[in-house]
């Protein structure tokens, strides 16, 4: 095992969106682990889903690692927190390799991922009807930034064993380190927000266990695992720049919505929270009764559009949740969360579901995406994250829209996006506060902070009444 910083380390990089980087991603994070190697795994940028495939196959949770959202120290502090024990961490990016936040730099890359952490670069590739036009690409990727290094690449939907070989002797300066054939055994399914969770109902282990074996049959594992321990040790200042990850004495209970309906979290910000002293009690707001007793709740994104039927019929939670409200708990909530809490969910086909109604409007699904990229949040009032002024980055992913806008409730967020204009939002009723924006604290653990904070005066209101 390695200590922190110095464990080997390769990234899966791309040619584009779709080429093929998480089928390989699990496929050697699962080939490595069959070979009785303890695999740290990491996905580039926002992403919740991909995430989960990466855990399935390495047994341990996948950690985001977003140039734009957290910033280099905390990048650089996270993977060395958590690849601390394991023999080697695989790195899977997002879109093309020097895709981003920016047209002009390499901001919010997986590129810049790579250069932060030092880690060589496989470069994945769809070379369905590609021969010697291969050395091309990988000479191109690898020449047009030095920084980076691109130490080999991987073929994704070749012919077989034949265009195999043509494929290596092409590229005799970058070399070709497997590629593979496509197989519907393999393949993982998808929805509207991209890739379905991998839960069990969704993804099978014998799916995992086939991407395990296509890997082994046609990758060189020998080759990869090399490559990683190329990798140099991360600089200690770096390292040292991270959070604690033990947690503290509790100074509060804070329940975490966490079913097929509510699953989309950054796990760093869940740590952030335990680093503060908050403990952590997931309930599930499909199946069970109430939340248990906790001193606030923190509802992420997911599927509830998938489960409103489910999530409608459940009135002891409604109901348990709706009394939370009014006794003043502090209630976060992301996305999903957010129409959890608005007065319906309409779905397509005209089923409308009530849910907790807080917030007057419906979350009415729509056919195309609502909004999409990394926005900026500023606080203009006093929240449960903290006093007014407080900053943080975030993204968001939405088919939903409220409808009809709700103009009576208080808006918190100023949200500048990365591209757009600039609007008001943040929905504020009570010690509810409720956003479509997916928050990650790296950029400000303060919110995290303000967050337990809000949870522990509550904890101490009760405890006086």
């Amino acid at each position: 095992m390695a200590i922190a910083g110095d464990t080997p380390r390769i990234l899966i990089g791309a040619t584009g969106s779709g080429a093929g980087k998480t089928t390989v991603a699990v496929g050697l994070i699962a080939a490595l682990r069959a070979r009785g190697m303890r695999v740290a795994a990491f996905k580039c940028g926002p992403d919740y889903l991909d995430p989960t495939y990466h855990a399935r196959a390495a047994g341990s949770v996948s950690q985001n690692l977003d140039g734009w959202m957290m910033g280099r120290d905390a990048v650089i502090a996270t993977f060395a927190r958590c690849s601390a024990q394991a023999d080697i961490a695989v790195i899977e990016g997002m879109m093309g390799l020097f895709d981003g936040a920016s047209p002009a730099s390499d901001e919010g890359s997986t590129a810049e991922i790579a250069k932060w952490l030092d880690a060589p670069v496989i470069l994945v590739t769809d070379a369905s009807g590609m021969a010697r036009t291969i050395a091309a690409v990988a000479h191109g990727f690898a020449r047009f930034d030095p920084a980076v290094k691109v130490a080999g690449v991987i073929c994704n939907r070749i012919g077989g064993r034949g265009h195999l070989d043509l494929l290596r002797a092409a590229s005799a300066e970058i070399p070709v380190l497997g590629g593979l054939p496509v197989d519907d055994a393999a393949a993982f399914p998808e929805r509207h927000l991209g890739l379905f969770c991998a839960d069990e109902a969704h993804v099978p282990a014998a799916r995992i266990e086939a991407c395990a074996r296509l890997a082994a049959e046609w990758l060189d594992l020998g080759a990869i695992a090399a490559i990683a321990r190329s990798a140099p040790p991360l600089a200690d200042s770096a390292i040292r720049a991270g959070f604690s990850a033990r947690p503290r004495d509790p100074r509060c209970r804070i329940g975490i919505a966490l079913d097929e309906a509510f699953h989309f979290y950054y796990d760093d910000n869940l740590r952030r929270l335990e680093a503060f002293g908050a403990e952590l009690l997931p309930f599930s707001p499909i199946r069970d009764a109430a939340p248990p007793a906790v001193d606030g709740l923190y509802f992420g994104g997911g599927y509830p559009e998938a489960h409103a039927r489910e999530l409608a019929a459940n009135r002891p939670m409604l109901e348990a949740i709706g009394s939370m409200l009014r006794r003043g708990l502090p209630i976060y909530a992301e996305c999903g969360g957010l129409m959890y809490f608005a007065r319906a969910i309409r779905v397509p086909g005209g089923g409308v579901f009530p849910m907790i109604g807080a917030i007057p409007a419906e979350a009415v699904m729509q056919e195309r995406l609502q909004a999409l990229g990394y926005v900026e949040v500023e606080t203009s009032r006093p929240t449960i994250l903290g006093g007014p002024g407080l900053r943080f980055r975030g993204h968001q992913f939405r088919y939903s829209a409220l409808r009809p806008e709700p103009k009576e409730i208080e808006l918190a967020y100023a949200v500048r996006p990365k591209w757009g204009d600039s609007f008001n939002e943040g929905f504020s009723v009570g010690n509810l506060l409720a956003s479509y924006v997916h928050a990650h604290w790296a950029s400000n653990p303060e919110a995290a902070l303000g967050f337990v904070e809000a949870c522990s005066a509550a904890r101490v209101r009760a405890a006086s009444q």
